[in-house]
């Protein structure tokens, strides 16, 4: 028999992040313990208040529900928290947490020994154009070849200028960029802006404006001159046919999976597989989980073998984070080995 439990954790930004969604000061989150015999397993719930589906007044209540039930089979558990992505995440990385032979140690590989790394992108936070000019440079200095900044929240001017005062220094061989509106722009202006930022030779732009809105996306991804990523409007989309219907519909060039958002592995993979079959591509991003969260999505990523960048650089944002071996150098998140855990709940 297994027994379940659950943990609020608070995370705190070492500084104010800010998105077009506003400024992020703390970021909550909840663990999930599994225990049976002398093994214990982990797995976090990365929710998101106000982006995460299941961002809902019942939330807590369905954490109690899944400990009391923790025994029944598994596939009904899945089923019962397809509305519930982040905690469905949090189960199967608890589960995947207890059969392994560390806790920590969910996807053995070349990554978790060290011999290997993951190529991710350094993210740049909105703020003022200071900020902004800071970050980038702190970021390029570090190593990193891949940048994203968030836009969307200053004026769109400044941002076409520090874009350009970056492509008069880097050119798209010495670094890659891509940008982030988080729905940002209306869908009037949405195309000319896409133009105006094509000018500056970006990798892509992250969910131009808000989802739900499936056939000013459609339009806008046929008539673009930079590729599209969808982020959100990947969100609260359950069943294998509406996702179909939504890659199938819209054709981006791009999409962008959060585990903790979309349901976890599974849900994941299944976005991965359809949007395989109509040749879209994909890559992975954390979701401002803790390094536990992170962990387990790193170690997973890893397996897929996906070589684009991938958004997994979020370990270092929090001042009380877990200490872990992710360790990030020259642009690559790195397992070090020689690193230990420090998780005390």
């Amino acid at each position: 028999m297994i027994k379940a439990s659950y943990y609020k954790h608070i995370l705190n930004f070492k500084r104010p992040s800010g998105t077009s969604r506003g400024i992020m000061t703390t970021k909550e989150t909840w663990f999930i313990r599994l225990e049976r015999e002398y093994k214990s397993g982990i797995g976090e719930c990365g929710i998101l208040r106000g982006l995460s589906v299941d961002d809902r007044s019942d939330f807590e209540d369905k954490l109690k529900w899944v400990c009391a039930n923790i025994n029944i089979d598994l596939q009904r558990l899945v089923n019962e928290l397809i509305e519930f992505p982040s905690i469905l995440f949090g189960v199967e990385m608890a589960f995947k947490s207890l059969e392994a032979s560390s806790e920590f140690l969910l996807f053995p590989s070349a990554f978790t020994k060290g011999f290997d790394a993951i190529r991710i992108n350094g993210l740049i936070w909105m703020g003022d154009e200071a900020f902004m000019r800071t970050q980038i440079k702190d970021k390029i200095e570090a190593g990193f070849d891949c940048i994203k900044l968030k836009i969307g929240a200053i004026d769109f001017q400044t941002e076409l200028n520090i874009l350009k005062s970056i492509r008069k220094e880097f050119s798209v061989s010495d670094i890659e960029l891509r940008v982030d509106a988080n729905g940002a722009f209306s869908v009037n202006d949405a195309l000319e802006k896409l133009k105006r930022l094509s000018e500056y030779q970006l990798h892509s732009i992250e969910q131009p404006i808000k989802p739900k809105q499936l056939e000013a996306m459609a339009e806008l991804c046929e008539e673009t001159p930079l590729p599209i990523a969808l982020d959100e409007e990947l969100i609260g989309v359950f069943a294998k046919e509406d996702k179909q219907k939504t890659l199938q519909m819209i054709k981006p060039q791009f999409i962008i999976l959060k585990p903790s958002l979309v349901g976890g592995f599974s849900g994941s993979q299944q976005w991965i597989n359809l949007a395989e079959d109509l040749n879209i591509k994909w890559w992975i991003t954390s979701a401002l989980e803790s390094n536990v969260g992170l962990n387990a999505i790193s170690q997973w990523t890893y397996t897929l073998k996906n070589t684009l960048p991938q958004g997994l650089g979020t370990g270092s944002l929090f001042t009380n984070n877990f200490h872990s071996p992710l360790t990030v150098k020259n642009g690559n998140l790195h397992y070090d080995i020689q690193k230990d855990w420090n998780f005390d709940l």
